[in-house]
């Protein structure tokens, strides 16, 4: 999946002409739809869209390094997935798995961190194994941090959290925003900045309910097959372009 990687890295690009690197966001969060609207349009399988939406991945982590984005979450499989056809779901978890066995060893020679956050005690025994092998030897990387939200839904997070917390018996007055975002799969990990959606649609889809809460939002009609790195960049200008009051008033 990310086999373009290893000769990325050997070569320094610079930043695109009228791209500031001060105000580049650190964290990076993508809904990825369309994969199925793409292959329709076509006349294709479904399963041809979710293929040629792996060439977006690998195009779009490839500019998150380029940009210096230090953190990049994509919705890859939500807990509502599941109800998709058996052939479809099958596909999706084989096209992971394969990716895992050819490209953890060239990820983790050039500094990218790897983590597969949600449900992930419903993926089959075979598969988990090589999520926590390729977890395992990434981990220490820093150079750039992927998450794959896979079987996710941020109200399951939420509700897990909601959970541990209780089981830990903490007191009324100790329940704060920070102590439940340190109980969220993603803990440790910055909000993100910008949330892209792809396909148009307006709405979340139960995504990192918690964590976008003062993310600015980009909504694209590009279909997640066919986004690259211009679309990124194009949203990252439009991010830049904005005023983050946080509830506050503008500077």
């Amino acid at each position: 999946m990310f086999t373009w990687l290893l000769s990325f890295f050997k070569k320094k690009i610079p930043l695109p002409a009228m791209l500031p690197k001060e105000n580049i966001p650190q964290h990076i969060a993508i809904i990825m739809d369309g994969n199925g609207r793409w292959a329709q349009k076509r006349g294709l399988p479904r399963v041809a869209g979710h293929r040629m939406g792996a060439e977006s991945m690998r195009s779009i982590v490839k500019a998150c390094v380029e940009f210096g984005v230090k953190y990049l979450t994509v919705y890859a499989f939500s807990t509502e997935n599941w109800k998709r056809p058996q052939e479809e779901v099958q596909f999706l978890m084989g096209l992971l798995s394969d990716a895992i066995n050819k490209e953890v060893d060239e990820l983790h020679a050039n500094g990218v961190k790897i983590r597969f956050l949600g449900h992930l005690s419903d993926l089959l025994p075979e598969l988990r194994e090589k999520i926590n092998f390729a977890q395992e030897k990434t981990k220490g990387n820093t150079r750039l941090n992927v998450q794959v939200m896979l079987s996710y839904g941020g109200r399951a997070e939420l509700v897990d959290a909601l959970r541990q917390i209780n089981n830990e018996h903490f007191h009324n007055d100790q329940i704060t925003e920070e102590l439940i975002s340190s109980h969220l799969y993603t803990a440790g990990i910055p909000d993100p900045d910008l949330l892209i959606r792809t396909a148009g649609e307006m709405r979340v889809s139960n995504f990192l309910l918690w964590q976008i809460a003062y993310a600015e939002f980009y909504v694209t009609r590009v279909l997640w097959p066919d986004f690259r790195r211009e679309h990124l960049l194009k949203a990252i200008r439009a991010f830049q372009g904005r005023k983050r009051k946080f509830g506050g008033l503008a500077s």
